[in-house]
Order: structure tokens, then C-alpha cells, then sequence
């Protein structure tokens, strides 16, 4: 079984924004090879986040029909959805682990999503949280998710 990777919004604006030419062609990479291999997933916050901050605060900003395309397109993954039962979980992560809400939601939403691996460079990588290994996109090659 291969697993999953669960792909956090900052991926996903990397993969769009040029102005860091380094993290952009890693991005690049990361998203070209989950959807070769049918592993990435994400959840309705990420598509949400990706959407505004990509069209809003990107500078120069993604035109909203070429970002709606994008959001689209990664419903091909199966997004999902936050629910009662994702809030009640997020809240467990934040508890423990002392995280901000939203990257608690994040990792909910990984472990909702059967997810090994969660693609993110807003926490440590290398960490593991019940189950869910967080690896940086920028720090780590997709072959590191084998």
C-alpha cells in the first residue's frame, strides 16, 4: 500500500508563487509526483486557505478563474470535510500537542484522511503525531515518503 501524503496550503501557494524560485520548483515537484502516484490529499480548509491567499496576497496574484481551476482540479483528491467529528478531533490535537487551531485542524484532518505523511512547512519536520509523520517539502524529496 502506498501512502498517502496530506498536502497543507503553503504547498499548494508555493506551488503557484514564483517569487521563491527554490521552494517553487520543490512544490512543483511534490504536487507533480502526488498526482502521479494518486497519493496527495487535502481537506475543504486547504482548498479554502489556498483560494484566498493565492488570489488575495501573491504578489503578482493568481487571476481567481486560473485559481478556481486549481481548486477544481484538486477535488480529484477527494477533500475533507470539516465536520463536528474533525472539530472534536482538532481540538484533541490542540490539547496535546499545543498547537494554533488551524494547524491543529491541519493534522485532523491528515489522520481523517488515513494520511502517513503530512507535507507542510508550518511544523517540525520529522515529527510524529499519532501515526501522522510531518515532513517539510522543503527538507524532504518525495522519494522520503515512500
Amino acid at each position: 500500500m502506498i501512502a498517502p501524503v496530506f498536502v497543507d496550503t503553503n504547498v499548494l501557494v508555493h506551488w503557484r508563487d514564483p517569487s521563491s524560485p527554490e521552494k517553487h520548483a520543490r512544490a512543483q515537484g511534490w504536487l507533480r509526483h502526488l498526482w502521479t502516484t494518486r497519493r496527495g490529499r487535502l481537506s475543504f480548509q486547504v482548498l479554502n486557505e489556498y483560494y484566498s491567499v493565492a488570489t488575495t496576497k501573491l504578489e503578482p496574484g493568481v487571476r481567481p478563474s486560473d485559481a478556481r481551476i486549481d481548486v477544481r482540479n484538486l477535488l480529484a483528491w477527494q477533500p475533507q470535510a470539516v465536520d463536528g467529528d474533525l472539530l472534536d478531533e482538532a481540538w484533541e490535537v490542540q490539547d496535546r500537542f499545543g498547537f494554533a487551531f488551524w494547524d491543529s485542524l491541519i493534522v485532523a484532518a491528515a489522520r481523517a484522511t488515513a494520511s502517513r505523511y503530512l507535507l507542510t512547512e508550518d511544523l517540525q519536520h520529522g515529527q510524529e503525531l499519532d501515526g501522522v509523520i510531518v515532513l517539510s517539502p522543503f527538507l524532504a524529496a518525495p522519494a522520503d515518503a515512500a
